[in-house]
Parts: C-alpha cells; sequence; structure tokens
C-alpha cells in the first residue's frame, strides 16, 4: 500500500514538470539612469575652426655689421616695450660718432672763415678797392662752407642712429623666442631674423566664414532693423572651453576665389596666456536673442546608418526616438525634433537596453550627469 503511494506520487511529480519548463519567467527590468526632458534658453550660434594670431608679431633683425656682444634676455621670457634684448659691438660705431664730430667742427670753423672774407669783400666792393667779381667768389665760398656744414651734420646724424641700432630692444611688449644667433657671431642687415618677437594680451583669432552664412546674416540684420551684437567664443584642442569672450573686428575686403569665403577676425583678451599665436581653436559665434529649444547630453544621443536617435522610458519599457540634432553646447546639444519637454530621456545605461526592453528609471549617476 505505502509503495502504491509513493509510485502515484512520482507520477505526479513527473506530469506536472513539463508544465512548468513551459512557462518562461518574464525578463527582469533593467535599472537605467534618465532625466526628465526640459527647455533652456540658447542662443543662436555658429562654429568654426579658427588660428590665433598675435597682434604685435615683429623679427628682429640687425640694422648694422657687428659682432654681436651680448643677449640681454632668456628665450621664451616676457619683455616689456623698450627692453634691452641685443648688444652689438659698440665701439666702432662710437669712433665714428667722434669723426663725425670732428669734421663738423672742421666744417664749421671753414665755414666762420669764409664769412669773414664775404664780409670784408663786402666792404671793399663799397670802395673799388676789389672788383665785384672777388666779392661774387667770396659769395660762392660762403655758400659752399655752409652746405659743407650741413653735409657735416648729417654725416653725424648717420652716426649717431648707426650707434644706437647696436642696442637692439623690443618696439611691443609680449614674449620673446628662441635666439637665432649665439653672442660671437658677426650679424648684419642680411643675416635675417635674431629672435621673433609676439604680444600677448589681447590676440587674434582669424577664421573663414562662407558666402552663404554672411549673406544670411546680411539678411537677418535687414529684417532685424538692428545690428545684432556677437560674441565669440573659443574651445581648446580638448574640447575644454576658454573663459574668456571676445568680438569681430575686421571682415577682409576680399573673397577667397579657392573655397568662396571671407577672412573674419575677432580680438579676444588673454589675461592668462592660455592663447599661443598659430594655435588651432573652435570658434563659436554667438548672436541673437535666446530661443527656448531642448537641450541634453551629448553622450544620449546614438548613431546608426538612419541617423542619430535616443532612448525614452514609456510604460516602464525602453523606446527608440529619432532626433534631429542642432548645434552643441560642450558636453551638450540641442534638438531641434524629436522630443518633448517631459519626456524621460535614458542617459545611463543605454548599452544594457534595446527597444520594447523593460527598465526601472532610476536617477542618472554623477558621471552620466
Amino acid at each position: 500500500m505505502r509503495a502504491f503511494g509513493a509510485t502515484a506520487l512520482l507520477l505526479s511529480f513527473l506530469a506536472a514538470a513539463p508544465v512548468a519548463a513551459q512557462q518562461p519567467q518574464a525578463p527582469a527590468a533593467v535599472p537605467v539612469g534618465v532625466v526628465a526632458v526640459a527647455e533652456e534658453d540658447v542662443t543662436q550660434a555658429t562654429s568654426f575652426i579658427g588660428r590665433v594670431e598675435a597682434v604685435d608679431r615683429v623679427s628682429l633683425i640687425a640694422r648694422v655689421t657687428g659682432f654681436l656682444e651680448q643677449q640681454a634676455f632668456r628665450d621664451g621670457q616676457d619683455v616689456g616695450k623698450d627692453d634691452l634684448l641685443f648688444v652689438i659691438e659698440r665701439e666702432p660705431f662710437i669712433a665714428s660718432v667722434n669723426a663725425a664730430k670732428a669734421d663738423l667742427a672742421s666744417s664749421e670753423a671753414l665755414k666762420l672763415n669764409a664769412d669773414l672774407q664775404l664780409q670784408r669783400a663786402e666792404e671793399l666792393v663799397r670802395t673799388n678797392n676789389i672788383p665785384v667779381a672777388t666779392r661774387d667768389q667770396r659769395r660762392a665760398e660762403a655758400a659752399a662752407a655752409a652746405a659743407r656744414v650741413l653735409e657735416a651734420q648729417a654725416a653725424l646724424e648717420q652716426a649717431e642712429i648707426n650707434l644706437d641700432y647696436t642696442l637692439i630692444r623690443a618696439p611691443v611688449a609680449g614674449r620673446i623666442g628662441r635666439a637665432a644667433v649665439s653672442v660671437g657671431n658677426v650679424v648684419t642687415p642680411q643675416s635675417g631674423t635674431l629672435a621673433l618677437l609676439v604680444s600677448q594680451d589681447p590676440m587674434y583669432v582669424t577664421f573663414p566664414v562662407s558666402q552663404r552664412i554672411l549673406l544670411d546674416i546680411k539678411r537677418k540684420r535687414e529684417a532685424g532693423g538692428a545690428a545684432v551684437d556677437v560674441n565669440v567664443r573659443l574651445a581648446f584642442a580638448d574640447g575644454s572651453l576658454y573663459d574668456q569672450v571676445g568680438e569681430l573686428d575686421f571682415l577682409d575686403v576680399t573673397v577667397a576665389q579657392g573655397t568662396d569665403t571671407v577672412m573674419v577676425r575677432a580680438k579676444i583678451p588673454n589675461p592668462n596666456r592660455l592663447l599661443t599665436d598659430g594655435m588651432f581653436v573652435s570658434v563659436r559665434v554667438e548672436g541673437g536673442e535666446p530661443e527656448k529649444k531642448v537641450v541634453i547630453p551629448q553622450s544620449a544621443v546614438l548613431l546608426d546608418q538612419q541617423g542619430a536617435y535616443v532612448f525614452v522610458v514609456e510604460d516602464g519599457k525602453a523606446a527608440m526616438r529619432r532626433v534631429r540634432t542642432g548645434q552643441s553646447q560642450g558636453a551638450r546639444i540641442t534638438i531641434e525634433d524629436g522630443l518633448r519637454p517631459g519626456d524621460m530621456l535614458v542617459v545611463d545605461g543605454i548599452q544594457r537596453i534595446r527597444p520594447g526592453a523593460p527598465v526601472q528609471a532610476t536617477p542618472p549617476s554623477p558621471r552620466a550627469g
């Protein structure tokens, strides 16, 4: 009797086992970080690639020939206007100045004698003691002596100028580069650049703008009836934003025929010397009144062959939304179409979900935010 009961129990278990296997468990909800989509005030902006240029860029060149006697700066240091940079051997030029002074003194003495001879000739010609021709000759000699004095004065000025050229000073304040010639070498005006000096604050940023964009800006100005304030902001190669704001100060007068672009220049402060002459930066030109736009983290936007899309949470499940992106703002990007304020956007755990999968919405991690 007991054996019959055990057999019946075993048969009932085996009959129930297939039924249990036919009932799959529902997939567990995947936890994802979400944020509520919201609108923000966004200023219209256009991005370009630009190059930083120094406002003043001076190539220091020797203007006289001589031995380079002294370098009065360290390579790469900041210098002030009129600071001494190079000294060329001065003794030969001092000697030339002294010789020119002596020549001037001799010429002035000859002029004094010629003036006295002319004065006597004028008195004698009135008493008919010398012919008029002799008086005229004395006049010519006095005029020649005066011209000789002027020539000697010019030679002295030139000698003093050459002596001043032996002291090469900074024409502008800025940062000086590496010296191209070592002390002890002979330098001439044909030796080329001794060192490059560039100003530091403010700096220029130049970037090409297409004719299409310029025409669009002009039409908007005409439609608005007033000029729009334009700000220029920069981003570095690592994506970090520059904390100073610049302004446009020059628009080129010609169009580059090869690219159909116009070179635009902006001036921007550089108090911390973060901008260096020649570096490339991303230029963001902002203007116009702010508009309400949907702004989300760029990390939430995915791409496939059909374009950009995001994931949102709808009825506890992940749903794919195709979006049309707009301008980027650092780590964030505007959405022109595809999202509405209040949508629950997935920003954390995107790699673990697929369309239609159940999800559990949680606040995002600080990294994702």
